[in-house]
């Protein structure tokens, strides 16, 4: 075959699984339609769970260096009309350096090892594609679509078209399709989005350019700015802070400009670099996949962008299939591996859609108290204000404060993880509770020396098992059965007593994922049963 693993599609899901394939060393040729990196908004933050994945690869320190500068505050504000007057709701987030410094001083597992960082994807997509051209098995290929393909039992062929206008065949063990909502592969595989409601607004967004404004903002610094109108008006700042995001309810591109100037409310020059138009979707792929074939990011999934789940659930997308298909190309990997992509990531996915579903009509509810005369110095005028500001300070935070989804997320039930008797953690949208249930991501910790647990696991192509406190359990038999099918694993012994007392166990095998496969005090009677499941046999 011409390579290992074929990937359609280069935006963040589809870099971030090409990056993570090649430090594999799995074979893999990224395709992309357009000849580079679009300078184009989407996303603007990497959450918490995302920079922890990245600093897995090494990567965290320098997505933070080209994001947002660390001492920039991310606070949210309503305005009344303008970032000039005095706002009328204003809520504070900390820095990524307040964030960290609080996460150095933290030790009961609550909080992530990394922090959010605000960076836009036309910034981190241009990253992501320099890292990857790095690895000597990945192919990056931009000014390349894939047209069609076919599968069989052996492997996948795709019929892809450069710019000249001339086709070529690839073939492949698997194809990924990270080629976003209106996906080509998905398309082909026939697989449909459930999901929608009422009330999707179609909105106009708008890229500009203004050297002075963040400096210049009298109310303060911050990251979202609402304006309280009938238009859903909202300014973003991005990473450079010279550069904004604008979104609105309006009839014309012209519009956009006019209300950009109208939101910022000082005579500055800027410049407008894009304007689009783009609708809200709650939409979720009914499969992940079939047979050979995968889909991942947008193509799967479609969230409205309230409480920042887009992007991030792609890289969760990437990161979990990723090492499946590695294993399996390893031939250490079971028949149940790959199919339990699907298991898993489509429960996330279908979670994400309803917290971005949650924020949003947290967002729809404050908006829903406009009047016209909400700016009328009337008493009337002030009612319409209070009301407001009293429902958005309750329901605003539900789009920025979302610890919940970014790291509570969980592959209960699924075939790769053993089940354990009860429930388990009650899943919630906001807040995040520490646990080693199996199928959840392990907590962070510190460790005695100042280390992080995280780190001191690395980044591992297999198994990892947690031996803590001063466990000296026989775990022989573990390590025989994962001999057993050339899986790899080592046990890692942490003697440390905070790890031991936040994760309540004296074992917990970990997947490659940072997952937890299993915990205990003892391994169980049937150790090859616990290596048969994890490995999908």
């Amino acid at each position: 075959m011409d390579t290992q693993v074929i990937i359609a599609g280069a935006g963040p899901t589809g870099l971030t699984l090409a990056v993570d394939l090649g430090m594999r060393g799995v074979r893999c040729v990224l395709l992309e339609e357009k000849e580079a990196p679009l300078f184009l908004p989407k996303m603007e933050r990497s959450n918490a769970r995302s920079m922890e994945i990245y600093r897995r690869m090494g990567l965290a320190d320098r997505i933070r260096a080209v994001g947002l500068p660390a001492d920039v505050p991310m606070d949210v504000f309503i305005v009344l009309e303008n970032l000039v007057d005095p706002p009328l709701l204003h809520k504070k987030y900390p820095s990524v350096a307040a964030l960290k410094a609080e996460i150095a001083t933290t030790h009961d597992g609550t909080l992530p090892l990394e922090c959010y960082q605000l960076i836009s994807q036309y910034t981190l997509e241009p990253f992501l594609k320099s890292v990857a051209e790095t690895l000597p098995s990945v192919s990056v290929r931009y000014g390349h679509e894939l047209l069609s393909f076919s599968q069989d039992a052996n492997g996948v062929t795709a019929t892809v078209k450069d710019l000249a206008g001339k086709t070529t065949e690839i073939t492949a063990a698997f194809l990924v399709g990270c080629d976003g909502g209106s996906s080509v592969v998905r398309k082909q595989l026939g697989i449909k989005l459930s999901g929608n409601e009422d009330r999707m607004l179609q909105l106009r967004q708008s890229l500009h350019y203004c050297e002075e404004l963040f400096d210049r903002i009298p109310i303060g610094k911050g990251r979202h700015y609402h304006v309280a109108d009938n238009h859903a008006t909202q300014m973003i700042v991005q990473d450079s802070t010279k550069h904004f995001t604008l979104h609105a309810i309006v009839d014309s591109d012209e519009d956009m400009v006019r209300m950009f100037a109208k939101t910022i409310g000082m005579p500055l020059k800027f410049d407008t670099l894009y304007v689009g138009e783009w609708k809200q979707n709650l939409l979720l792929a009914d499969s992940y996949g079939d047979g050979r074939v995968f889909i991942a990011g947008d193509a799967a999934h479609l969230v409205i962008p309230t409480g920042g789940l887009g992007m991030n659930s792609g890289v969760g997308d990437a990161i979990d299939l990723s090492w499946k298909l590695a294993a399996t190309l390893e031939g250490w990997g079971g028949p149940k591996l790959l199919p339990a992509y699907t298991t898993e990531r489509r429960k996330v996915g279908d979670l994400n859609v309803q917290a971005s579903r949650y924020a949003t009509l947290g967002r729809r509810k404050w908006r829903s108290m406009w009047k016209p005369n909400i700016r009328d110095d009337t008493p009337e005028g002030a009612a319409t204000r209070a009301e407001l500001v009293r429902v958005a300070d309750t329901e605003q935070p539900k789009s920025n404060e979302m610890t919940g989804a970014e790291l509570g997320y969980h592959y209960f039930g699924s075939p790769l993880v053993w089940p354990e008797e009860g429930d388990g953690p009650k899943y919630d949208f906001v807040e995040y509770t520490p646990s080693t249930w199996p199928g959840v991501r392990l907590p962070h910790t510190w460790l005695d020396d100042g280390a992080a647990m995280q780190d001191r696991i690395g980044y591992d192509r297999g198994f990892t098992l947690l031996r803590l406190g001063q466990s000296q359990a026989d775990v022989s038999g573990l390590d025989k059965a994962f001999a057993g099918y050339r899986a790899p694993f080592r046990v890692l012994d942490i003697p440390d007593a905070e790890p031991r007392a936040v994760y309540g166990c004296d074992l917990i095998l970990l997947r490659p994922d940072m997952h937890v496969a299993w915990r205990g005090n003892r391994l169980p009677d049937d150790a090859a049963k616990l290596a048969a499941i994890v490995t999908g046999h």
